[in-house]
């Protein structure tokens, strides 16, 4: 069965890998599945902490959606350089008329095909003085170096074959050796399949926009989107199962479909998706919380806080509070993670632009890290190639933000949001960069 992995965008936060997670373990619990949840960039603080809490792995990274080697080769039984070359000749009538050589060290010797054997008897039976009573089996006794194919390409099994097309193209043989990173023999593949490869499935949770998802997602087949966020999907070849809703958090959309399904998530799940839930309501006092949200919490609450779990005696405030302490202040990480940690590119008017968001309990300590974020959010800028970047540092105990912008453009003089003495701008009540911030940027600019 095809492979499916469940993915949200770069530069993942809580609710991201927790969506990911609860929704691929949904996926395999009700539809008996293949499903795997992924991440497409690094695990900020926060969400390593709620990992480590809760004795939960990291998904799987997954970075690229353009199909590797690993896809295509099959491990073929091998046998060794001097071993007789019946050996051989009894795996490839098995394989389809091939047979790998791997040396002592496991790397790639050479190939035995049907034309390699044939070659070797023409030569060794031709120059035989007694060629015409030579018997088949004293040919099949010499060693299996003789008959090989020395001159076979070699891929590296987490190699991107799109990028090898063309040396592909240029070999006139029909098998290649795949090996891992160290060159010891993985496996074999034709050339018919890397020139067809499988695409791998996709379904993007958290996102919809192409430029926040995994690189070459055209490469991809995108089965489904499930996501709270304002459209900016990519065009599919065939019908996609889409949802995007008025809600919180993707993982209040989770663990409504697992409550829709018959099902609840046992206490590490529900516990990592009510992680992702609280975090991106801010403790359900962002205003981009909805009813919907609160019952997900009470929901994800019941399945999470139970006898002999991790979160037991934990209620919603506590175990928020934790969460949102794990991810905020500016002094344990250096000021180019901090500002490309959840950072979200957006494209309003004829500008493209960034907008990266930083939590803090006490925003009086930007004071001692404004300079050095302004240079590295100006770097940031620089390597995204925008036309401004914007860090919002939000003080989640005082639902307010100061804006860090680089390169402002005229359009943005008229933010509602004073200018301070040391140059940020203060938004009161603003703490969401998808309902609060990001209308009134965009607003200004397409204006």
């Amino acid at each position: 069965m095809s492979k499916t992995y469940v993915v949200g965008h770069i530069n993942p936060d809580t609710d991201t890998i927790a969506a990911a997670m609860g929704y691929a373990w949904l996926l395999n619990e009700r539809d008996d599945a293949n499903v795997e949840a992924a991440r497409a960039g690094t695990l900020n603080p926060q969400t390593a902490w709620v990992l480590k809490h809760l004795n939960l792995n990291a998904p799987t990274l997954l970075t690229d959606a353009s199909p590797r080697f690993e896809a295509v080769m099959r491990r073929l039984d091998t046998t060794d350089p001097d071993a007789p070359l019946r050996d051989a000749w009894a795996i490839a009538s098995r394989t389809g008329g091939v047979a790998p050589v791997v040396d002592a060290d496991g790397k790639p010797f050479g190939l035995i095909t049907g034309g390699s054997i044939f070659a070797y008897m023409s030569e060794t039976i031709g120059t035989h003085k007694n060629r015409q009573e030579m018997k088949i089996s004293d040919v099949l006794d010499a060693p299996c170096r003789e008959a090989c194919n020395l001159d076979v390409p070699t891929f590296r099994r987490k190699g991107r074959i799109r990028d090898s097309i063309n040396r592909l193209l240029r070999y006139e043989g029909d098998n290649f050796f795949v090996t891992n990173e160290d060159g010891v023999y993985k496996g074999v593949c034709r050339q018919r399949d890397a020139l067809n490869p499988p695409r791998i499935r996709i379904v993007m949770v958290d996102h919809n926009e192409a430029r926040q998802a995994v690189a070459n997602l055209d490469e991809a087949e995108l089965i489904e989107i499930l996501d709270h966020h304002r459209l900016g999907n990519p065009s599919t070849h065939v019908p996609i199962r889409f949802t995007v809703d008025i809600v919180g958090s993707t993982s209040t959309l989770v663990s409504e479909k697992i409550e829709e399904a018959g099902l609840s998530a046992g206490p590490r799940i529900a516990g990592m998706l009510l992680a992702g839930l609280l975090s991106d309501t801010l403790i359900l006092t962002s205003p981009t919380t909805t009813e919907r949200d609160h019952a997900a919490a009470k929901r994800l609450g019941r399945w999470a806080f139970v006898h002999g779990g991790p979160l037991e005696g934990e209620n919603i405030q506590s175990y928020g509070e934790q969460i949102l302490s794990a991810g905020a202040g500016l002094s344990t990480r250096e000021p180019g993670e901090i500002v490309n940690a959840d950072l979200k590119l957006y494209e309003g008017g004829t500008y493209r632009f960034s907008v990266s968001q930083a939590e803090v309990t006490d925003s009086r300590q930007l004071d001692k890290y404004l300079k050095s974020l302004m240079n590295a959010l100006e770097e940031s800028r620089s390597q995204k190639a925008v036309d401004f970047a914007m860090l919002m540092v939000t003080d989640v105990v005082h639902n307010s933000s100061n804006l860090l912008i680089v390169e402002e453009p005229p359009e943005l003089g008229d933010l509602p949001y004073p200018r301070q003495p040391d140059g940020t701008r203060l938004a009161k009540g603003v703490v969401s960069r998808k309902k609060q911030l990001l209308p009134t940027v965009l607003g200004l600019l397409e204006r």
